[in-house]
């Protein structure tokens, strides 16, 4: 099965992702930011690893903390919400946590972790957001955490092509039941995670940098 770094694991889809793996028998080696959230990871077999997306520094370390590692998936998953529309203007210190958090700390963790992950010939994934799908947008709420996760895309789109030797794919969990999502939410943790990693073991060059729900299926026109 190999080797799983999951980063943002505490909770949700990012502790469903460890646990499906691990029950798989991967090795799997994820982050937290908390002692509740490693002590969890350290429960399902991971090997926990503290850190904070949105805290630059904190993301800084991460090579050396990965030194030597061939990595055969690993998983963005850290993400922060935000429901105001565009009737409410964003505060420059919420806008800066939604993208330092969604996007600047992707940005940081790429050049760190896909020369782990094109050393192994692996698959880098970032989950995103069907709300971040410019063109399929039917109105403004959650406005930021819209902007966050198009600009997610991007990075994923952009960063594809310098490293050859790796997969990268951005993907929509769909609308799953998580503290994030909410209880309604028709979608499972469980669920959503095992089809996301259904559809990233069956991703190929085709797939590439490209922007995929979580069964597989592309979204047309970002």
């Amino acid at each position: 099965m190999g080797t799983v770094l999951v980063l943002g694991a505490s909770r949700g889809i990012g502790l469903e992702f460890a646990r499906q793996y691990r029950a798989d028998g991967a090795r799997v080696i994820a982050t937290a930011r908390d002692d509740a959230g490693l002590a969890r990871l350290r429960e399902l077999g991971a090997e926990a690893l503290r850190l904070d997306v949105a805290q630059p520094a904190s993301v800084s370390g991460l090579a050396w903390q990965l030194e030597g590692e061939r990595l055969d998936i690993a998983l963005y998953v850290a993400g922060v919400m935000d429901r105001a529309d565009a009737r409410t203007p964003p505060t420059q210190e919420r806008f800066d946590q939604l993208m330092h958090t969604n996007v600047l700390g992707a940005m940081q963790a790429i050049p760190q972790v896909a020369p782990l992950v094109q050393a192994a010939g692996g698959r880098f994934a970032f989950i995103s957001s069907r709300m971040g799908h410019i063109a399929g947008v039917a109105g403004s709420s959650s406005w930021v955490y819209r902007v966050s996760k198009a600009a997610l895309n991007m990075a994923v789109a952009s960063a594809r092509h310098e490293y050859p030797g790796a997969l990268f794919v951005a993907l929509s969990p769909g609308w799953v039941s998580t503290d994030m999502g909410g209880a309604g939410a028709p979608l499972s943790p469980q669920a959503s995670v095992s089809a996301m990693r259904r559809t990233l073991a069956a991703l190929d060059e085709a797939g590439n940098g490209c922007f995929l729900d979580h069964d597989g299926t592309p979204f047309d026109g970002w």
